[in-house]
């Protein structure tokens, strides 16, 4: 089968598309997938790279969300059976036509959806869910400040926020994102380049603050961003895609009576199952009624893996980045 294969650590120009890599097998508890769509999400750059917390063996296939339809099921399957639309979430192992996985890490696919859009739903939307609802407890009425807004987790905490009743201030890189982030209804816009980011928030909320902050981002951004927490804050720890892990002084959490979140959905799943199991059934539900609609703009076949990958890179994504089958 066609699969994209990281036999040597580096960026996208290391990996290689191979075209006769077996297809896997299928154990007793497992789904086989034909991959139509996989999610390519900021930490398979780093995997690729050998810098992520979990290090698959190499050589290995990354990718850690697909959409797709089952072919065949274990003997011990009852979830599943060969003609469901799917999606699948894991480590590792989706930049390829076709993926064996436990059928636990396997969900109906939203009918609402398109294989594109469904494929990068679980590590957006099921993060977010979890961060605002859980870690946040964001409440109708606050103010939710949200960093990389233009990006995939971005977009989906505009849309939850705005669903669960905050007011969203979109921060991202240029005017350009700054529309799609007016478009998912954010209600204040922020180019954040080239700007003393601090004294902007400080004015733009009035000199209130704000209730909960969404950081995907890090680096230099989080640092202006905590000053500007409002008294009872959550400033919630998403990723660092600017690359540096900022170093935050802890006189801002004390001063400001605020909470630093960390925000794991990973772990979480395997924490806490049936509460991750109920947030998948209340997303499916707003996914399948129209009032979430996933934003998808960069799609790549396969062959176009180095140009998907510096899209990430490069910081120009708008929505989610696509590979396609």
């Amino acid at each position: 089968m066609k699969a994209l294969i990281c036999s040597e650590l580096g960026l996208a120009e290391k990996l290689e598309l191979a075209g006769d890599w077996p297809a896997p097998e299928v154990g007793e508890h497992d789904v086989a997938i034909d991959v139509k769509a996989a999610g390519l999400n900021f930490p398979d750059v780093l995997t690729i790279q050998g810098k992520y917390q979990y290090q698959p063996e190499m050589p290995f296939i990354p990718g850690g969300e697909c959409a797709g339809v089952v072919t065949a099921v274990g003997d011990k399957v009852s979830r599943f059976k060969p003609g469901d639309e799917v999606i699948s979430m894991g480590a590792s192992g989706a930049f390829c036509e076709k993926i064996a996985a436990n059928e636990f890490s396997v969900f109906p696919k939203p009918k609402a959806l398109s294989f594109e859009q469904a494929a990068g739903i679980s590590i957006t939307y099921f993060t977010t869910y979890y961060a605002l609802k859980q870690r946040a407890n964001l409440q109708p009425g606050e103010s939710l400040l949200v960093l990389g807004a233009a990006g995939g987790v971005g977009t989906s905490a505009i849309e939850l926020g705005k669903l669960m009743g905050a007011k969203v201030t979109a921060c991202a890189s240029t005017d350009e994102k700054l529309e799609i982030c007016k478009q998912l209804g954010a209600d204040e816009l922020i180019n954040y380049s080239d700007i003393d980011l601090k004294a902007v928030l400080k004015e733009a909320s009035g000199g209130q603050g704000y209730d909960v902050i969404y950081d995907p981002v890090g680096g230099d951004y989080a640092e202006p961003a905590i000053r500007n927490l409002a008294w009872k804050g959550r400033f919630l720890v998403i990723g660092f895609a600017s690359g540096p892990i900022p170093s935050i002084p802890l006189n801002l959490a004390l001063l400001k009576g605020a909470s630093f979140v960390g925000v794991f959905w990973g772990r979480f799943t395997g924490e806490e199952p049936e509460v991750n199991m109920q947030n998948i059934s209340e997303l499916t539900e707003l996914f399948e009624s129209g009032k979430l609609s996933p934003l998808v703009t960069d799609c790549f076949p396969i062959e176009q893996y180095e140009d998907a990958f510096n899209c990430m890179i490069e910081r120009r994504a708008r929505g989610k980045v696509i590979i396609t089958m």
